[in-house]
Formats: C-alpha cells, sequence, structure tokens
C-alpha cells in the first residue's frame, strides 16, 4: 500500500521531529537510507516475486542500530571520548544479517560510556531522555535504543545486554526486548566485546515496540545458531507451568519494589489464573537476595583457562594507558575528566572487589548452585514471572544513589537464561510499568509465546504523550 521510500520519509521526518527533545539518534545515515529504499522500490517494481518475503524477511523495514555496533561508515565509540574519531569499516556480524534480510539502517543510538552503566550518557553524544518524561532517564546501556523505539522513531533495533542493558531500556520506555539463551546470537562486532569468563554473559538481542517482531529478528540474528532454540514448537499457553516472585527476598543493596510495579505483576498473575486456568505458583528463591554480589563476583572470576577478566580500567584507557579511578574522581570534581561519574565509580568498585578473593570464589559457587536450582524449577515448561526493575523509569542522575538496581535484570546474565521484558501499560504518572518473563536455557519460545500473549491482554506499547 505504501513504498518504502514513504516509509523511510515517514520515520527520518519523525526523528527529526522528537530527536532535538530525546537524543537517542546520536548519528543519522537519513541519505544513505532513502537510496537504499529506492532500490527496493525498484526491486518491486519489477514484478512481484513469491520468494521476496522468504529471502529478505525484513524488506525495506526501517532500523536503529546501538552505537556500540559496527555499521559500516558510521561512528563505534561507546561514548569514550578517545575513541570519538573511530569509524567502523566494517558491519556487526547481527548488523549484517539484518541488513542481508532487507533492513534499511536510519542511524546510530546513543548508549552509556562503555556500555557499563544504566543511564545512557556520555561525554560524546550528551544525555539521552525518556519519551514520556524527558526528567527521566531511558536506561542503559541499549537507552538510545529503547527511547527511539518508544518514540516510534523506529520500529526494530539492535541492543546487547551484559546486566540488564537490553531489558531495563525496554522497560523504562515501555517496549519489548529479549535477552537471548546464553552463546545463540554472535557478539561479534561490538565494542567493548566480552572476554574470558563474560564471553557467556554478554547477549546481542531484539529491541522493538510488538511483540510479534522479536521471534523473526530473533531467527535473524541468531543465523545457524538459531537451531539450537525450539522456535517451530507450538507453544499451548495452558500447559506452561507458570511461576511467581514479586521481589529478590530483600537485598540490603537494592531499592524495595514499587508499588505499582507489584501491582502490574499481580494484575497478570489474576489474569493468567482467570483466563488460562492456570495456577501460578508462588515462589521464593532464597538466593536471589544475593543476586548483585553473586552478579559482581562472577564478572570477575577467571575463565575454565585461567584468563583473568579484562579490567574495566583497561578498557577506559582503550589501548592507552589504563585509567586510575581515584585521579580521574579528583579531575571530575573540577570538572577536567573526559569520563563520566558512573565509569569512573565502576573502576573503584572493581578495584575493592579484587580485595576479597575467598569471598568472590564462595560467591561464584553460590551463583553455579542458583543456575542448577533454577534451571530444575524452570524445567521444559516453565515460566518465571519476576520484575523488570525495583522503580519505574528515576529522574536523570539518580541512579547513582542506587547503583545496584540493575541486579534485578543482571542476575539472568550470569545464569545464561532467555528472558523477554514486556511492557504492561503506564503507572499513575504515565511512566512504562513491565516484567520479565523467564525460562530455562534455549526455551526462547516460552517467554516470545507469553509475551505475545501479554500485549493482546495489557495493551503492549503506548504512544508517549497520549
Amino acid at each position: 500500500q505504501v513504498t518504502c521510500v514513504e516509509v523511510v520519509e515517514a520515520y527520518v521526518e519523525r526523528i527529526r521531529e522528537v530527536n532535538p527533545l530525546i537524543n537517542a539518534v546520536v548519528k543519522d545515515r537519513f541519505e544513505e537510507a532513502l537510496q537504499e529504499a529506492r532500490q527496493v522500490d525498484k526491486l518491486l517494481s519489477e514484478g512481484p516475486d513469491d520468494d521476496y518475503l522468504e529471502k529478505f524477511p525484513f524488506l525495506g523495514v526501517p532500523i536503529t542500530v546501538k552505537e556500540a555496533f559496527c555499521l559500516h561508515g558510521m561512528p563505534n565509540t561507546s561514548g569514550l571520548v578517545n575513541r570519538r574519531n573511530v569509524i567502523a569499516t566494517s558491519d556487526a556480524t547481527v548488523v549484517s544479517r539484518l541488513k542481508q534480510a532487507g533492513a534499511i539502517p536510519l542511524g546510530m543510538t546513543n548508549c552509556s560510556e562503555l556500555c557499563m552503566w544504566y543511564e545512557s550518557s556520555n561525554r560524546v553524544y550528551g544525555r539521552t531522555n525518556n519519551p514520556y518524561d524527558l526528567q527521566r532517564i531511558a536506561g542503559g546501556s541499549s537507552g538510545g535504543e529503547g527511547s527511539v523505539l518508544a518514540a516510534a522513531c523506529s520500529v526494530i533495533g539492535v541492543g546487547s545486554d551484559i546486566g540488564g542493558s537490553i531489558r531495563m531500556p525496554a522497560f523504562f520506555n515501555g517496549v519489548f526486548g529479549h535477552k537471548p539463551t546464553t552463546g545463540v546470537v554472535p557478539n561479534d562486532g561490538q565494542f567493548p566485546n566480552a572476554q574470558g569468563v563474560r564471553t557467556s554473559f554478554l547477549c546481542t538481542g531484539p529491541m522493538c515496540r510488538y511483540a510479534e517482531d522479536l521471534e523473526p529478528m530473533l531467527r535473524v540474528m541468531a543465523g545457524p545458531g538459531v537451531n539450537k532454540l525450539k522456535l517451530d514448537e507450538k507453544v499451548s499457553l495452558e500447559k506452561i507451568k507458570f511461576l511467581c516472585m514479586d521481589h529478590d527476598g530483600g537485598s540490603i543493596f537494592v531499592s524495595p519494589v514499587d508499588k505499582e510495579i507489584l501491582q502490574a505483576q499481580k494484575k497478570v498473575v489474576e489474569h493468567l489464573e482467570s483466563d488460562l486456568g492456570v495456577q501460578v505458583q508462588r515462589v521464593a528463591i532464597h538466593k536471589m537476595k544475593y543476586s548483585f554480589q553473586i552478579w559482581s563476583a562472577m564478572m570477575s572470576s577467571a575463565d575454565d583457562d585461567g584468563q583473568e577478566a579484562q579490567l574495566f580500567t583497561d578498557l577506559l584507557g582503550d589501548h592507552g594507558k589504563p585509567v586510575w579511578p581515584l585521579w580521574e574522581l579528583v579531575k571530575w570534581l573540577v570538572g577536567m575528566s573526559s569520563h563520566t561519574l558512573p565509569a569512573i565509580a565502576l573502576g573503584l568498585t572493581e578495584k575493592l572487589m579484587k580485595l576479597n578473593p575467598g569471598g568472590n570464589a564462595k560467591l561464584v559457587s553460590m551463583g553455579k548452585s542458583l543456575q542448577e536450582e533454577m534451571e530444575a524449577l524452570l524445567g521444559r515448561d516453565g515460566v518465571l514471572l519476576y520484575p523488570s526493575h525495583p522503580t519505574i523509569a528515576p529522574r536523570h542522575n539518580s541512579p547513582i544513589c542506587m547503583p545496584f538496581n540493575f541486579a534485578y535484570t543482571a542476575i539472568f546474565n550470569v545464569l545464561g537464561l532467555p528472558v523477554t521484558q514486556c511492557p504492561l501499560g503506564l503507572s499513575s504518572e504515565g511512566l512504562p510499568l513491565g516484567i520479565q518473563l523467564v525460562a530455562a536455557s534455549h526455551n526462547d519460545h516460552l517467554t516470545l509465546a507469553v509475551a505475545r500473549y501479554l500485549e493482546k491482554a495489557f495493551g503492549g506499547w503506548v504512544l508517549p504523550g497520549k
């Protein structure tokens, strides 16, 4: 009904209209995108070909890409000042696969410095705002992606997640985000990429406004690896074993869960029970209380070959000298540091973690036993309902006061489980609510099916400003 050029022009116009407010797209490629759209229209005008949808499932679909990923000819700084002249000379594997499937990238979206904080703000591009309230964070590290999707500037996007970097922005911005089972979607072509033990925690995955787009995106992004997932299995929702946990059990490091988030989760439980006739089982998994400590210890542990985890302070130096966090803090206080406060604080925390190797080893083994417990609990047919974050999108800079709240998402990275964040309408203040759907390894098909179901029941994405 419409040409590809018309679609791309509509999105370009929308980005031009709202990006000055949200600062989500940090570099555009509008001219190239329109040129690619013309080629698509030319291809289609040469006569319909039924194979097109098979060959190019995303033919002519506009997408956006997190700036941490390589997209040929586009910047790849990850918000690090001393990388500001780095231009990608190739495409990340997932970007290349989406382009081969016919998708047209419109531009790059903002992230936090080195993708290691849950507010997307850096000294290269500045700060991204939440489209539902510009005074609030868009989340991180894929915050630009969450914001751009929520603001209807893009249809689908590419994110990555090592502590909740897909799911937190998806939650704060009221869109869908999926962290696949570890090791299925390739991570190469992003900076920083994971090394050592972290290669089993970092996941690349899809973000989008509509639940039905998650699965086709996942198929394309995973490539041949998709065979490890059971995406062709039919899911009977009535046969899923639903489990529910309201909070982590009361960690001293993390805020209590907001009332409205708990109410939204309660409504989901009630709807599942009345509509599907299932019994949602309440569970209390004791070790979840130590989520932050387990994640931190596992992130800094050595891998099976004894390779130490890469230091964040080395990454901050990016092939130069490692950064001294204390000295950077002094510089930051007088406005002289080229780093953000969260990045400096993370560097300091890392130094402190090194002081307690015995405690870390205990936490790593607790993480391994929690993983076994979760796999056994979820089994072949289980889906756990769990808050995406303890609070609704906080105000700018306030994450500094509650730095460990990302533990609600991070724990599932070190457990390697697939998780879908699903929006559940808006709070009394007009901010997005949501929930995490968690399954055992390689059961992504279950969480994706439940996300599609909850979208119908609770309305999914809501246009900001309504």
